[in-house]
Order: structure tokens, then C-alpha cells, then sequence
């Protein structure tokens, strides 16, 4: 049902945005209430839509901007790696001190370890590293491109034959895609290794220890439905 929703919410937006005129035309003078946010909540699924089929195009068709691509790559990782590293460490820090207090009034104080990597591999680590990426980086696109049109180097650039979507759009989302499954090990990394400082300065265990008993529970499983 969602499904079905949503694909009749995309068809409509899209026709919606291309006969915007007629529209417009035939709801001011009966429906002038609810025109405007009835139209532009469908114009925003067909401008969606649109833009995304302009993406996917420009992603698979020649020529491949490699050199852009790579720039993006090296911008969005290394730039975003203190942030991500440093929110890594301090949800590791307090995932260890709020929990450990908890599980040793209910005994279970050995599952510490088993705790934290759970918590920070499967559940943490991910949505930290994409929330501080997506912050980090639509801030910095965001406001790259906005200053690219208002100074006009977009037009520059269609004038100059080089497709806007393939040179600005397509490089920095693959470039995201790509460095969010890599920086989400870089926060697992130090929000493991943070937890086993925060407890080691509360009850001193060895790294090997910790490891050890923080992985024994986690298991990375694929499960295959057989039909």
C-alpha cells in the first residue's frame, strides 16, 4: 500500500510539474485556498523524481569526471574524519560510563564489553557517522553550489558543454555513498576503543579481554529466505 502511495504521489508530482500553467489556471478561481500548498506539495515529488532520473543518467553515461570524483572523495573523507573520529570517541565514552552503573546494580557488569560493541557496531556508529556526514557535508555542498549560482559559474559551465549534473552532482553523491561505509568504521573503531579507556580507568581490563568479550555476542549473520 505504501508502495503504491508512493509511486501515485511521483507520477502526480511529475505531471503536476509539467502542467503547471493549466493547473494554476483552472484552481484560482474556485480553489484559491488550497492551491498553492496542494500544488507545491506534488511539484516537489516531480522536481524529486525528475532530478533523480538526471542523476541516475548522468551517473552511467560517458564521460566519467575520475578527477572530480577523486577530489570530492578526498574532501568528503579526510576533512569529515576529526569530526567523525571525535563523535566515535565521545559516544563510546558515555555509552560506558551510563551503562555501567546500571548493569552493576542488576549483576550483569560482565556484559559491559558486549554491551558497547553492540551498541556502537549495529546501531550508534552508523547513525552518528551519517548524521555528522550529512550535516558536515550538505552544509559544505549546500553552500559551494549556492555561490556557484549566484555567481553564475553554472551557466559558465552549460555554456562551456559540461553537464552541470554530471561535473557537481554526480562526483559529490557517489563520493558520499562511498566514504559513509568507510568513515562508520572509523567511528566503531574509536567508540570501541574509548569504551575500553572509560572502563579501563574505572576497573582496569585488558584490551585482548574487552575485545573478547565484547565480540563473542556480536554476530554479523545473512540470512537467505528461501522461497
Amino acid at each position: 500500500m505504501i508502495v503504491h502511495l508512493t509511486v501515485f504521489a511521483f507520477v502526480v508530482g511529475m505531471a503536476v510539474s509539467v502542467t503547471d500553467g493549466d493547473l494554476n489556471g483552472r484552481l484560482n478561481p474556485h480553489f484559491p485556498s488550497i492551491k498553492n500548498p496542494f500544488v507545491a506539495f506534488f511539484e516537489w515529488f516531480g522536481d524529486l523524481g525528475m532530478f533523480c532520473g538526471r542523476l541516475i543518467w548522468a551517473a552511467f553515461t560517458p564521460p566519467y569526471e575520475i578527477r572530480e570524483f577523486t577530489h570530492q572523495f578526498d574532501e568528503l573523507g579526510s576533512k569529515s574524519l576529526p569530526l567523525v573520529a571525535l563523535a566515535g570517541a565521545a559516544t563510546g565514552v558515555v555509552l560506558t560510563l551510563s551503562t555501567r552503573d546500571s548493569l552493576i546494580r542488576f549483576g550483569a557488569k560482565s556484559f559491559l564489553p558486549a554491551v558497547i560493541v553492540f551498541s556502537i557496531i549495529k546501531e550508534s556508529g552508523p547513525i552518528i557517522t551519517a548524521l555528522v556526514l550529512s550535516g558536515r557535508a550538505a552544509a559544505g555542498i549546500g553552500a559551494e553550489l549556492s555561490a556557484m549560482k549566484v555567481t553564475e559559474q553554472i551557466d559558465a559551465m552549460e555554456a562551456s558543454a559540461v553537464n552541470p549534473y554530471k561535473f557537481l552532482v554526480v562526483t559529490r553523491v557517489l563520493a558520499c555513498m562511498l566514504m559513509l561505509p568507510l568513515l562508520t568504521l572509523v567511528t566503531d573503531f574509536f567508540g570501541v576503543a574509548m569504551g575500553w579507556v572509560a572502563s579501563t580507568l574505572t576497573e582496569p581490563v585488558s584490551l585482548q579481554l574487552f575485545l573478547h568479550a565484547g565480540f563473542k555476542s556480536v554476530h554479523i549473520e545473512t540470512s537467505y529466505r528461501r522461497r
